[in-house]
């Protein structure tokens, strides 16, 4: 996966983990059920409403909170195709690369983007292009090892690929 595009589902500051999967249903660990459940304590029709490719643009500390996998793994199996944010959660920022969810800290496009634009990020460059305003940003791009592991759909099938 070089490029991302979809439509922007919002949100602000602090989203933890609980939120973008409540405790509740850890008793999972299948992507499907996860994924079922993504986001409902902030916004109930989330998972009606995300389609495959879809990007979540967020602002400060994204993913704080709890160190559960169960985070990123709700959101890519959602259909989420990249979380932008200010800033990530360190243990947030490595399970999404671990598990193949592409994110990218951009502050100008999370000040700016708004809900239901359109979305196109290029990995390689990490320029980010709001289709609906016509606006560029430059984010931070994946180095060449990180694109390895989310093109490999995270870290243990790039390691058994290797």
């Amino acid at each position: 996966m070089k490029a991302a595009k979809g439509r922007v589902f919002r949100f602000g500051d602090n989203i933890d983990t609980d939120v973008i999967i409540p405790a509740r249903y850890l008793n999972s660990s299948d992507p499907k059920e996860l994924a079922t459940h993504c986001m409902e304590d902030i916004d109930k029709n989330f998972v009606n409403n995300v389609s495959t490719g879809d990007i979540i643009v967020a602002n400060k500390n994204f993913g704080c909170g709890s160190s559960r996998e169960h985070a990123p793994i709700a959101i890519k199996s959602a259909g989420v195709s990249c979380v932008i944010a200010e800033t990530f959660a360190r243990i947030f920022y490595r399970n999404a690369i671990n598990i193949g969810l592409p994110i990218i800290e951009c502050k100008e496009a999370a000040d700016d983007i708004k809900e239901g634009d359109i979305v196109n990020v290029d990995f390689d460059s990490g320029v980010i292009t709001n289709e609906t305003t016509g606006k560029t940003y430059q984010g931070q791009a994946f180095p060449e090892f990180m694109q390895k592991i989310i093109d490999s759909e995270g870290l243990v099938n790039y390691i058994n690929n290797k």
